[in-house]
């Protein structure tokens, strides 16, 4: 229950704080190009807050990749061994991930006390450079969070389910079960009608 909480909570401020930050730079980007060319004058904070809000929309956004599986992984050496090595491996991979990110999540928080320590303010907006950083800390003990939430469901897993089936797999069982037409049409979509 209260892992489902949680897990709520990081799942609303990852895709919350990506959507925003990404739809608030390209809106201000976009604002002070047309106040700078149709009207001659900028906003002068306008191009550090775009990097600011881009910034914590990447680091909030790759947060959620975490949680939806969606970083790039390559599976050659995991589909060419049993399912019980598979297995072993993807939880070393998975370990390792997890070591590194709460690595930087505590590096950087300690960073963000340094930072704060040295009342470091930004030249445009003149904020307090620790409330930029912490996008570190938090951003980063997030995604290990998502990723100790995968190493569970991996210890969980039988190893003969570890793997998942890769997309080809996927259509090619669909289309044994009388999907053939609306699979057709969605394949030829992804591939440009190439097939």
């Amino acid at each position: 229950m209260m892992f489902s909480i949680i897990d709520k909570i990081i799942s609303f401020i990852n895709r919350y704080i990506a959507a925003l930050g990404i739809s608030g730079g390209v809106a201000l980007a976009f604002g002070n190009v047309v106040a700078r060319y149709g009207f001659d004058s900028s906003l002068t904070w306008a191009s550090e807050l775009t990097v600011y809000l881009f910034l914590w929309s990447v680091f909030f956004g790759a947060a959620y990749c975490f949680k939806q599986d969606a970083h790039i992984s390559i599976n050659i050496v995991l589909e060419k061994v049993s399912p019980d090595t598979a297995k072993m491996l993807m939880l070393i991979s998975h370990t390792i991930t997890f070591i590194f990110l709460f690595a930087v999540a505590y590096y950087g928080y300690k960073y963000v006390m340094f930072v704060h320590e040295l009342e470091e303010m930004s030249v445009d907006l003149e904020i307090a450079m620790w409330i930029v950083y912490l996008v570190i800390p938090v951003s980063f003990f997030f995604a290990a969070y998502r990723v100790g939430e995968k190493i569970v469901e991996i210890i969980k897993t039988p190893a003969k389910d570890v793997l998942k089936q890769s997309e080809a797999e996927m259509i090619l069982e669909q289309m044994s079960e009388g999907e053939n037409e609306k699979l057709l049409k969605e394949v030829e979509r992804k591939t440009g009608g190439m097939l």
